[in-house]
């Protein structure tokens, strides 16, 4: 069975150092929501030594354009980076499970050794929630 695939992702970049955390948390949700693959920013230093941040984006080709318009308009960003990248990535799936707890979405990932199970963060949520336990607990049962 063949367990990774090749594709083609698009990277977004920008320094911001003038950006609060609470933006850059806006920001995020924002990405994701509009169809960004991922999205982190990291701690750096500009010139001057000012502190700063590098807002990273991953996305399809499709997305680049209202992605990069939610960065221009919600930031305080002049200019982005961007590139493509070739990547492998682990054939995945979504699927839901019945564990102790009741039905938890997963994504099964296939591996040279198998498929693995990642729990989907929200669905453990809301069953770590609805049962009065700890996420962890719900995580170690999937």
């Amino acid at each position: 069975m063949n367990y990774k695939e090749h594709d083609e992702i698009n990277v977004l970049e920008t320094n911001l150092d003038d950006c609060s955390g609470e933006i850059l948390g806006y920001v995020m949700d924002k990405l994701f929501e509009n169809g960004a693959k991922d999205v982190f920013y990291v701690p750096i230093y500009m010139k001057k030594n000012r502190p700063a941040y590098k807002l990273t984006v991953l996305c399809a080709n499709d997305k680049v354009d209202i992605l990069e318009d939610i960065i221009f308009m919600e930031t305080t960003s002049i200019g982005i980076r961007k590139h493509k990248e070739e990547r492998t990535i682990l054939v995945r799936s979504f699927k839901e499970i019945e564990t102790q707890y009741g039905k938890l979405k997963v994504k099964a990932v296939q591996t040279p050794e198998g498929e693995r199970l990642y729990p989907e963060y929200e669905s453990a949520r809301e069953l770590a929630e609805k049962n009065s336990v700890s996420l962890r607990s719900i995580y170690k049962k999937s």
